[in-house]
């Protein structure tokens, strides 16, 4: 008696404390709840970024705001630095779509890991701006990234700017098609990263971030592409010489949820995830979109040569990856150019 007395106790203990972790349980401690108070719930959020780069401060920003409205019933824990897979972005979408984590922002070139498709927008010079992006990505952009994710289990909720990528290195600056050749770049892996960095005879090398500060410091890549942000949060601009500003492609942040967690919410629970996530998107972009002319002036007076490319200059460039363009937009399909208002090819 004793015996099974003692194993009760080490199992209620055991499903508290699985509670208390998991994100879709409940405080059973919260007692009656007023009308329109919303559940007693922790949820776990991963981001890849470093403490202070955009997807970080923008999964902060939206936990600060969930707590506000929810009057403190539902907080949200902030893992950066994929801490909770660590370190390893692939892994980190695994959790995701396993329910091992509830919430995530992701770069889209890294969920591709799940389904190339959503590689879609980041074929070279797809968009002009960053509010030709949000245009599109706010309508029938996202619309497509929510049908292709809801076939791993995940639901996409919304977008926020990584940026346009520039490309960083140690050797000399880039301003022809013949400038890069030979450079071994670290990109996050992809199709259309490597097709676009080998059609300049470049030598892609895909690499966790992570890893990627040391790998420059030891030479074993030459440099990165990254935009701004990314560039200065892992403080890429204080061991590489070279920028050039080019935009040559569009990278953004997918905040999504493991669908099952997010389903069983309550309803008026996951209305204001929505509602806070597209806010703390918003809230994201603007930070990006504000923030990359000062940073430009601090990698200058930081010691690093900036080259900003014109359109004159950028055209050889463009002309390079014309056959890149159609090869991957074929592969991709005409819905997926449809939906990020692509020409596209018919042969």
């Amino acid at each position: 008696m004793k015996t099974s007395l003692k194993s009760l106790l080490i199992l209620v203990m055991m499903m508290t404390v699985t509670l208390t972790m998991s994100g879709c349980g409940e405080d059973s401690q919260q007692g009656e709840r007023k009308e329109g108070d919303y559940q007693k719930i922790k949820l776990v959020m991963t981001v890849n970024g470093t403490n202070i780069a955009t997807d970080t401060r923008m999964a902060m920003k939206f936990a600060e705001l969930v707590a506000e409205e929810s009057n403190g019933n539902i907080t949200i824990d902030v893992f950066p630095n994929d801490q909770l897979a660590g370190g390893n972005a692939s892994k980190g979408i695994e959790m995701i779509a396993d329910g091992a984590v509830d919430l995530a922002a992701y770069a889209a070139g890294v969920m591709a890991v799940m389904d190339e498709h959503l590689l879609i927008a980041t074929i070279p010079w797809t968009f002009n701006n960053y509010q030709d992006a949000r245009k599109i990505i706010d309508s029938t952009g996202g619309q497509y990234y929510a049908k292709i994710l809801e076939t791993q289990g995940i639901t996409y909720i919304g977008s926020c700017h990584n940026g346009f990528r520039q490309i960083t290195n140690g050797k000399h600056a880039v301003k022809t098609p013949d400038d890069v050749a030979g450079l071994k770049i670290r990109v996050p892996g992809g199709e259309v990263y490597f097709k676009f960095w080998r059609a300049f005879n470049a030598d892609p090398v895909a690499m966790s971030w992570s890893e990627a500060f040391t790998a420059i410091q030891q030479g074993t890549i030459d440099g990165q592409e990254n935009g701004f942000s990314v560039t200065n949060s892992a403080k890429v601009n204080e061991i590489q010489k070279y920028m050039t500003v080019w935009n040559y492609t569009y990278e953004n942040y997918l905040f999504v949820a493991n669908t099952e967690i997010f389903n069983s919410l309550e309803p008026q629970t996951q209305d204001l995830i929505r509602r806070k996530a597209l806010e703390a998107c918003e809230w994201g972009r603007q930070l990006v979109e504000n923030d990359e002319e000062n940073l430009r002036k601090k990698f200058e007076e930081g010691g690093m040569e900036v080259t900003i490319l014109t359109p004159e200059q950028l055209k050889p460039f463009q002309d390079k990856v014309q056959g890149v363009r159609k090869e991957l937009m074929l592969k991709y399909g005409k819905e997926a150019c449809e939906a990020f208002q692509m020409d596209y090819p018919e042969s």
